[in-house]
């Protein structure tokens, strides 16, 4: 499967409602109980339409994501303190293999595509999320902690289960949201178990049209989506795809 073969499917939209393949978005989450924009990838899209928004991180894209406020790393600060203390956004670059985003409209999860440079397969990540919102721009999200790895093989495993349990003791994550977040880890295992979508379809063999460029991180990244279109569209990384 190329990028020239996906395109955009029937829709009940006007025309130029859906992003077409090559054009450029954000993809953004705000922090946990906070409205401040802490994350932002430019990503290339893959397939826009009513049933599926995928889009292609490129290696060496410029990025934004959290730090601690001394500029520290969080991955090294304690667990017990990881969500008490302020967080600011910081620029760097996401290097490795690249990752292809899934997202269905509504659903409370992404599913992610991580690749070994070979291109084999190494495995999907199910990044539990608040439903994204569409904007002329891009779609924005809240990141909820806790995922889901999936392997070739069919094996899953949870991620960051001590993280979700610390951000919700650090007052971050309610009760009753985190047991929404369960439920829709839930969800997600069904679809896993049953090998449905997006495991079925195929999109390991997916690769990004080479006359792709990498997307530039605009100036304002953090910019208000006055212009929300409505409705919703469409962790921790392993090591060989993450920031510098």
């Amino acid at each position: 499967m190329t990028a020239e073969t996906v395109g955009p499917q029937d829709s009940d939209g006007a025309a130029g409602e859906w992003w077409t393949p090559g054009d450029t978005v954000l993809w953004r989450y705000r922090g946990n109980a906070s409205e401040q924009l802490h994350i932002c990838r430019p990503v290339t899209v893959v397939h826009d339409g009513p049933d599926l928004l995928a889009v292609w991180l490129a290696p060496g894209t410029t990025c934004v994501r959290p730090v601690l406020a001394d500029g520290s790393e969080i991955a090294r600060e304690p667990l017990d303190t990881r969500f008490r203390k302020p967080r600011a956004p910081r620029r760097s670059t996401w290097f490795g293999t690249g990752v292809l985003k899934l997202a269905r409209a509504g659903d409370p999860w992404s599913v992610w595509l991580f690749w070994d440079r070979d291109w084999r397969l190494r495995n999907w990540y199910v990044n539990l999320e608040e439903p994204r919102a569409r904007w002329a721009g891009g779609v924005d999200s809240e990141d909820h902690v806790l995922d889901i790895a999936v392997y070739p093989d069919r094996s899953w495993e949870w991620k960051d289960e001590d993280e979700f349990v610390a951000a919700q003791e650090a007052g971050l994550i309610g009760t009753r949201k985190a047991a929404t977040i369960r439920a829709a880890g839930r969800a997600a295992l069904r679809e896993i178990e049953g090998w449905g979508w997006p495991f079925r379809d195929h999109w390991e063999d997916w690769r990004p049209d080479p006359a792709w460029g990498v997307p530039a991180l605009p100036a304002d990244w953090d910019r208000d989506p006055a212009d929300l279109m409505g409705g919703e569209e469409g962790g921790t990384p392993p090591a060989s795809n993450s920031y510098d």
